[in-house]
């Protein structure tokens, strides 16, 4: 009995690391709902205050900003309940059933697969790591990414709207999105590797599919929305520093009013819902270069940078996102020559 005694508390000391290191500490209720306290709170100030923000700057600073993240968060909210419900609720074999089983195959297929979900690009991030998380190649996952706010028919209706007697717009942003989408994927199939990117790991299960549900939901939405604002703030900042007159000088000029409005769409940072709007007003440009924003807006913007390397790690975001910036502006130039 002695030496069995002794070989238990060998075998348990042996236990290094123990077993709940690396487990996620739990959440509490209540922390979800800090985030939307300080969103009211922004909204709240900026009735309250505007009347001591004197400043023209200033005032829009605070405009754009809370602009900014009070659009982005009802998107925000719909991605993290979607991500979460693909936790809990969808089990890991689903995604080995719907995609195909090679990697260059399962890329053209989830990219199509965002043209059924509504969503704007803050939704996107939380719903690709989740599909991440839940084993679907990183591949197919960034090829999501990128499509789904560029070609759900949300966003293709508003651009039909946007654009009247242009249904061109439409179609050329659908099929330049889709394939910068999937151009993206294969890259990073062929070139990505796996210290590059970090994916995030899912809350240890809770025990039932409702409480994986609830944890899932209040660990993305707190991560998300931390740099949701982060983005917000640069993205203002950005808004107030670049001067208006600086598009006009070179809206004449045709390669460089195409880079010009894709870094626009990078500064603006404007939800894909509503970004066409925004673009059939820049009537000074050429429709080439106002396809290039409605490309790139949605995959490269300041808060989805903010989002993506909150997520998947700076040396992630430090490489796709100007590789997907280039693809966009190349392809939309391809595209609108041919198309419009």
């Amino acid at each position: 009995m002695g030496r069995m005694a002794d070989r238990a508390a060998m075998t348990n000391s042996a236990e290094i690391p123990p077993a709940e290191w690396g487990r996620r500490a739990p959440v509490a209720p209540v922390a979800p709902w800090m985030f939307v306290v300080v969103i009211g709170l922004l909204v709240v100030g900026r009735f309250v205050l505007s009347p001591y923000l004197t400043a023209p700057a200033l005032q829009t600073w605070a405009t754009i900003f809370v602009a900014i993240c009070v659009q982005a968060l009802p998107f925000l909210v719909f991605g993290v309940l979607l991500s979460a419900a693909i936790t809990a609720f969808v089990p890991p074999s689903f995604w080995t059933r719907a995609l195909p089983k090679r990697p260059i195959m399962a890329v053209p297929v989830a990219g199509a697969a965002g043209a059924v979900l509504p969503g704007c690009e803050c939704a996107s991030v939380p719903v690709a790591s989740g599909l991440m998380a839940r084993g679907v190649a990183p591949a197919a996952a960034l090829a999501f990414l990128l499509a789904s706010p560029a070609i759900n028919p949300v966003v293709v209706v508003a651009t039909v709207v946007a654009f009247p007697g242009q249904p061109m717009m439409a179609v050329a942003r659908f099929g330049a999105s889709l394939l910068v989408a999937v151009l993206a994927g294969w890259l990073w199939l062929r070139f990505g590797k796996s210290d590059w990117l970090r994916i995030p790991s899912r809350p240890a299960d809770a025990g039932s599919k409702w409480a994986n549900f609830r944890d899932a939901m209040q660990h993305d939405f707190l991560h998300a929305g931390g740099f949701l604002v982060v983005g917000g703030m640069t993205a203002a900042t950005m808004n107030v520093i670049v001067p208006r007159s600086w598009l006009d000088a070179v809206a004449g000029v045709p390669w460089l009013s195409v880079l010009a409005l894709a870094l626009l769409a990078v500064i603006l940072s404007i939800c894909s819902e509503a970004d066409a709007f925004v673009a059939a007003s820049l009537t000074a440009f050429s429709p080439t270069a106002r396809l290039a924003f409605l490309v790139v807006g949605p995959m490269v913007d300041l808060k989805l940078i903010a989002l993506q390397a909150g997520t998947f790690g700076r040396r992630f975001a430090i490489r796709f996102i100007p590789v997907t910036f280039a693809l966009a502006v190349l392809v939309s130039v391809a595209v609108g020559g041919v198309l419009l």
